[in-house]
């Protein structure tokens, strides 16, 4: 293991809005702010989960610009929260935290409409093992545990497997409203299910940021697709 990273790992444990629990712990304690989240943020605005976050560009991009609402992002790889925890506390953003954990355990961290948003943004598409996508109806499943009603999700992947899956095979079996969906999100090539929407904020919010993935995905010609919905 690199010194750089046992360096993130060990400045990861002083980040106050850091929080890594293991599944023995959570099976035998649980998590100490289900339900409490409050207690965190100091309020009770909106909660906003960035899913697979890596270094965290979505999470602190909109909590920049949306100071009236909590975001949280999610991972497993400690030396890739390290970037956003650092920024978060560097800058004094009392609006953002992060989690280290596996996706498959989230609903263990939230209680009952907790959560009003999420954001899934350049996961592994997982072309070889649908049930591991984070857009399968197992995962959609999960989050339903803990979503607000008429909470929104939003998937940005350069995966166009993973992005037709979603929007043809799962969301047409769920109880929600495709709000807007494209396939080449920088080439404008929009597509609006429903007139009554601001396109140009639906699309503005999905172009706030570029992941590091990101870019290096545009660097290579690959079109970016995204998808909004929302839980009826």
């Amino acid at each position: 293991m690199g010194h750089h990273k046992l360096q993130r790992f060990a400045e990861n444990l002083t980040f106050p809005n850091l929080f890594q629990v293991g599944f023995d712990q959570l099976e035998k304690e649980g998590f100490a702010l289900r339900g409490r989240w409050r207690e965190q943020f100091g309020n009770d605005n909106p909660i906003t989960l960035e899913l697979g976050c890596g270094k965290g560009d979505y999470t602190i991009a909109l909590a920049r610009i949306h100071p009236d609402r909590n975001y949280i992002g999610v991972d497993i790889k400690g030396a890739r929260l390290w970037r956003g925890a650092k920024t978060s506390n560097e800058e004094q953003m009392h609006n953002v935290a992060f989690i280290r954990t596996r996706i498959e355990l989230i609903d263990r961290f939230f209680a009952e409409g907790e959560v009003s948003e999420i954001w899934i943004t350049f996961c592994d598409p997982q072309l070889k093992k649908p049930n591991k996508r984070l857009t399968s109806p197992r995962f959609l499943d999960t989050y339903d545990r803990f979503l607000a009603p008429a909470s929104v999700m939003h998937l940005k992947t350069d995966s166009q497997e993973l992005y037709d899956y979603t929007l043809t095979e799962v969301l047409p079996t769920r109880n929600v409203e495709i709000i807007a969906h494209t396939a080449d999100l920088y080439n404008e090539e929009q597509v609006l299910p429903t007139t009554h929407y601001p396109l140009p904020t639906i699309f503005d919010e999905a172009k706030l940021t570029q992941t590091f993935y990101e870019q290096m995905f545009l660097e290579k010609g690959m079109p970016i697709t995204y998808i909004q919905w929302k839980k009826k």
